[in-house]
């Protein structure tokens, strides 16, 4: 016989939504009340809301040196390309990080040929950063490891 424990989980609802407004929302971007209801959840009401929300642009990106130390990594960045090191993008088998690595991968090489990319495996090596994958940096020379 198998034990175990059986966690409660907390539910949070989200407040109702006027129906009046998820019917003309829904009208207007002629897509699905389902779908309007969400949106009004997360504080879009308007068309030019929704606009913004389905269809940013970049004046909509969040100022990426509102990070932490952002300036620190695009100097060190900055002095790879200027010393011509080898830079590696390292991230994770899953989605979100093969996704990331290709994303930037692709823009850095559009600047800088002398890049590369790893993904570990995820039977040998697990999750995040991995012995291996800073031996397989070491053995091939990259100066730089972007994670």
């Amino acid at each position: 016989m198998i034990d175990f424990e059986i966690k409660e989980k907390r539910w949070v609802l989200k407040s109702p939504v006027d129906f009046r407004l998820v019917e003309s929302l829904s009208s207007e971007l002629n897509i699905s009340k389902t779908l309007t209801t969400i949106l009004i959840q997360r504080g879009i009401k308007s068309y030019e809301e929704a606009k913004s929300f389905f269809r940013p642009s970049i004046d909509d990106l969040h100022d990426p040196f509102l990070m932490k130390d952002m300036d620190k990594a695009i100097d060190r960045l900055n002095k790879a390309i200027k010393n011509k090191e080898k830079i590696l993008i390292y991230g994770d088998y899953d989605v979100d990080g093969t996704t990331s690595v290709a994303l930037t991968y692709s823009f850095l090489k559009t600047y800088y040929d002398n890049i590369d990319f790893y993904l570990p495996d995820r039977e040998k090596e697990g999750y995040g950063i991995s012995t291996a994958g800073i031996d397989f940096a070491s053995e091939n020379n990259f100066k730089l490891i972007v994670a």
